[in-house]
């Protein structure tokens, strides 16, 4: 398998960490992390990918390994990730892309297929919701918080990100749970306990209610560009139900549904079935491209 390396480089006044891998002239996957990870949940699934694929892994502003400056004054919201994001996909000269999103990926990534819909030559979500019927009952306290931004409901969504409020995003819904190496989840409660970082996600807590006002642009946009689109998702995840999943299919024809056995973090336990799945799908992909050229 190919070696997975690391890079820096600045954008939007960011600097911005990544994994790389594969070949430099190879079609391009980019991968989007959710909260409270980074790049680092895409360790195994980089090199199950890079023998066909360049396969490109950031790390969002507020998360991993990727550095603000105090002086950007940087505001954390999805607009102000999304227009990062879109400054590092040309910093790095990539003019056409797969995306890969899950959960916070998803609305990052969908704000860059809306303003470029012809860069994305596909999209697979997993567990990347774009539908408020995909919304489960663990957004209870959060949309509480959404509804009245009162220091008593942004401290209920403080507490619930500690160590073991983290640990527990990984193993709900999982039939295993000892099957989760504590890797991921130990690396995400450390980062997240940063000096400063805690705001910024609480910050980013509230600002998620924009990205449900922009759910409708969002399926807009799949009915308008109807990208090919593989939503590949953990059934039992508590956050993203399956109803999530489903929906892509009523607003694009060449959405393909398929539900695993595991909850939100579906890569801690399916990454060979995802990786197998999207190496097909995509291969599918490229093939109708070339046929249509």
């Amino acid at each position: 398998m190919s070696h997975t390396t690391i890079h820096r480089v600045n954008a939007d006044g960011v600097n911005v960490f990544y994994r790389e891998a594969g070949a430099p002239d190879a079609p391009v996957i980019l991968l989007l992390h959710g909260f409270p990870a980074s790049s680092f949940q895409y360790r195994e699934l980089i090199p199950r990918l890079a023998d066909h694929y360049r396969v490109i892994a950031p790390d969002l502003p507020g998360f991993g390994f990727t550095e603000v400056p105090d002086a950007r004054g940087y505001r954390y919201t999805f607009d102000a990730l999304a227009d990062t994001l879109l400054a590092f996909t040309e910093a790095l000269n990539l003019e056409r892309y797969a995306l890969y999103v899950f959960d916070y990926g998803a609305p990052t990534g969908l704000r860059l297929a809306m303003a470029h819909p012809e860069r994305v030559t596909a999209i697979v979500s997993q567990n990347g919701n774009a539908y408020e019927e995909g919304l489960g009952d663990a957004w209870a306290p959060i949309q509480s918080y959404w509804q009245e931004p009162s220091a008593a409901h942004r401290e209920t969504v403080r507490q619930a990100l500690n160590a073991e409020g983290i640990r527990w995003q990984y193993t709900a819904g999982v039939p295993h749970p000892e099957r989760i190496k504590p890797e991921g989840y130990t690396l995400d409660a450390a980062l997240i306990e940063r000096p400063g970082n805690m705001e910024i996600q609480l910050d980013l807590f509230l600002d998620y209610a924009n990205n449900v006002k922009l759910y409708p642009a969002f399926q807009e946009y799949f009915r308008a560009s109807q990208p090919p689109l593989l939503a590949i998702w953990g059934k039992h995840d508590p956050f993203f139900i399956p109803a999530g999943a489903a929906a892509f299919a009523r607003d694009n024809p060449n959405a393909t549904v398929q539900m695993l056995d595991t909850g939100h973090f579906a890569l801690e336990t399916h990454v060979e079935e995802i990786a197998a799945t999207m190496q097909q799908f995509l291969a599918r992909v490229h093939s109708d491209a070339e046929q249509l050229a």
